[in-house]
């Protein structure tokens, strides 16, 4: 059988506290005889009496100990994370994502966020690596890769192959010494996992592949495109440069990729029970699969 008086279990907790009907009725403000049916109505329910009436005031009665011992501490617990929610409610939540990414697929989107989700407070928060997740205040990150990570929680978002591209002048070179030797003699621009991408690339597209001292780091999306259409080596992008090629910026060197390669939502494990981070990844996940 359902239980029907929690208004009724309230004023018995203001009753037990001040140990009188009267002052529990001013600080209510409802009448002595009010505050009385109402214990007496809660007791009739329970089946127990909750109070030991006195010539000179009331006592709790074992029972009424228990019953108002247990309401404190749920009571507590009630208002602990009423605080929490409100606190969850008034701060962003922040995602972590590279500028090439915000800029080139979801800061056309977010307005629809926005629309549909009013009261949550967002942060875009430029971020390189995973390590900043959690550490750095962040609850969401995109990354771009196979998602082989540790220790977060890591979702698929859409593929986005991995190719390799160059400065328009490379397919010259490609064609007067053949695809081997030009990426010989090409500065090979990487990411922070180093040459572990392009040894994979190269091993697709049949080339040997020994390791260089010449492999030049630029954790940078954005900075690694530029340095490519600057002449500065060549890297393994995605379709996401498709404006630079359709530019005639850069070129694709080949036609092998690395289908594997894609975007993942990367969060630490429990952060998406907040209602707005857990709002956010179910909405991303709709835009990732609706861009497929």
């Amino acid at each position: 059988m359902r239980f029907h008086h929690y208004d009724s279990l309230r004023i018995f907790s203001i009753v037990a506290r001040h140990k009188s009907f009267a002052a529990a009725a001013e600080e209510l403000n409802l009448t002595k005889g009010a505050v009385s049916h109402q214990i007496r109505g809660l007791e009739q329910a329970l089946g127990f009496p909750l109070f030991n009436r006195l010539p000179r005031g009331i006592s709790l009665t074992p029972k009424g100990q228990d019953l108002w011992m247990t309401l404190g501490a749920a009571f507590d617990t009630v208002e602990a994370r009423i605080a929490d929610l409100r606190m969850a409610s008034e701060r962003p939540i922040t995602i972590g994502v590279t500028t090439y990414f915000a800029s080139r697929w979801l800061s056309p989107r977010l307005m629809l966020f926005m629309k549909t989700h009013p009261r949550v407070r967002l942060r875009i928060q430029p971020m390189i690596d995973l390590s900043e997740l959690g550490a750095e205040g962040i609850d969401l990150a995109i990354r771009w890769g196979r998602g082989d990570w540790t220790d977060v929680t890591i979702r698929p978002l859409f593929l986005c192959p991995a190719f390799a591209t160059g400065p328009p002048e490379a397919h010259a070179l490609i064609r007067e010494v053949g695809l081997e030797a030009a990426i010989g003699k090409l500065t090979l621009l990487a990411d922070r996992s180093g040459s572990r991408a392009w040894e994979d690339w190269n091993r697709l597209a049949g080339l040997r592949f020994t390791n260089r001292t010449d492999v030049l780091t630029i954790a940078d999306p954005n900075v690694r495109v530029q340095a490519v259409i600057d002449g500065q080596g060549i890297a393994l992008n995605d379709a996401l440069v498709e404006r630079e090629i359709e530019a005639g910026l850069l070129v694709r060197l080949t036609d092998h990729q690395l289908d594997d390669y894609g975007y993942f939502l990367a969060h630490e494990p429990g952060a998406t029970r907040d209602p707005h981070v857990g709002a956010f990844a179910d909405w991303l996940l709709q835009m990732a699969t609706a861009s497929k």
